[in-house]
Formats: C-alpha cells, structure tokens, sequence
C-alpha cells in the first residue's frame, strides 16, 4: 500500500494570535508559514509524488501552493474529510479564554468523550480523517501501484488522530502527539499493519533549545486542541 506524507499547514495568523481558527473562513498563513510552505518544494524534491491533497481550507491550500507549482503536472485534489475540527461555537475563540471551560478537561484527558457545542465529537474527527485516508491509499495504489507515496496537507488535530490510529494507540492518548506547523509525518502502510516512519519532521532542532526563561522548550510546542504556533 502506499505511503502517505502528511504536511500540517504552515504556520497561520490565527497561531500566533492564540485563536482556535476552526473552520473559521479567511485564515490565511502568517510571513513565517509562507516561509515554510515555500521550503516544502526543497524539502521534497527527492520524492515522486503520485498525488497532492488538502483540506478545503484556506490555509492548507496555501501550504501547498509551492509544492502544486513545483509540480505541474499534478493536480491538487480537494478532501473536506481531512477539514480542521467542528469546534462550532468554541471556533474563532481565544484558546486563554477556553481553559476554564469544563469541556476542556474532558479535551485533554478524555478526547475520546469530547463533543464540541454546535460542532462535532473529536471520535467523529478522527473516524472521518481514517476512512479518508483509508479511501485515497486505494485511490493511489489503484492508479500508481503500491509503493507509490502521496502528500496530504491537513490540520494539527486531524495528524495527530491519524498517528494514533497508525499506532494502535486510543485517541484519549493522541495529546501525547506534537506536531508543529508545516512539519512531516509519514506513515507507510502496509497488508498487516502501518508504520510511522517519520513524526513531526521540520529538519530543524531550534525548538529543542532551551528558552532563555529558563522553561521546557516543548512546555508550549502545542496547543491541548487546534495546534500551536510552535518555533519561530
């Protein structure tokens, strides 16, 4: 089966405004997540990609747009089932203002039960994400044989659900997962099973460098929903 690159949207305004974007429409990438789409290009060149897909939203399409302009002869294709998360009435919100909400407990310690107010349940995130995925590792080795990869650029939720369900590992547990924006993670499946061949890959060790307040350099790498802003 094929392989499966999955790109996080470059870094985007509502990152670095500590703000849950959602599905929230006109988020766009900040200077610092242009810079980062414009590497994937460099970072990527070595792989033939059968097939380029995105969520619907703005600022994945604009993640890819280097990588889609780098390769002409591919077409972007368009999944609104890796779409960021329903956080209905929670979207556009400030993350600061959601800790005391007591949903937000059962977000970090028990995803699995969290149901967002005029959204959707983060099983439901996850279960559309799997069988998306699911779909297009068909799709691609129907079409390119099965040791084809593609890239598929979507949202810090919908990665790390996608990593847990790779490892085997129940979605209570996919907090437990860092990816930062515009970072790689790679699963590779197979017959019997997946493996994660990489997680949360940028090719830059800056976040590991401990601040100079003293604090863990990763105390504030993600945000507990929507991702954070990471380094930079």
């Amino acid at each position: 089966m094929p392989t499966l690159i999955l790109v996080r949207h470059g870094r985007s305004t509502a990152n670095t405004a500590g703000v849950l974007a959602g599905r929230a429409p006109g988020v766009a990438l900040d200077e610092r997540g242009a810079a980062q789409s414009a590497a994937l290009p460099a970072r990527l060149a070595q792989v033939p990609l059968a097939a380029l897909v995105s969520s619907p939203l703005q600022r994945c399409r604009e993640t890819m747009a280097p990588l889609l302009a780098a390769r002409p002869g591919i077409t972007l294709h368009i999944e609104d089932r890796i779409s960021e998360c329903d956080y209905g009435d929670w979207s556009g919100r400030k993350l600061a203002e959601l800790t005391d909400e007591p949903l937000m407990e059962a977000v970090q310690q028990h995803p699995s039960s969290a149901a967002f107010p005029g959204g959707e349940s983060m099983r439901a995130m996850q279960a559309r994400a799997v069988d998306a995925v699911r779909d297009w590792n068909a799709r691609v080795e129907q079409t390119h044989g099965a040791e084809a990869a593609y890239a598929m650029c979507s949202h810090g939720d919908i990665i790390k659900s996608l990593v847990a369900d790779a490892l085997g590992m129940h979605l209570d547990l996919f907090q437990r997962i860092s990816v930062e924006p515009c970072s790689l993670t790679v699963i590779r499946y197979t017959r019997l099973r997946p493996y994660l061949v990489r997680l949360g890959d940028t090719g830059d060790f800056a976040s590991l460098v401990p601040r100079e307040d003293g604090g863990s350099p990763a105390a504030d790498r993600d945000a507990t929903i929507g991702g954070g802003a990471g380094a930079g």
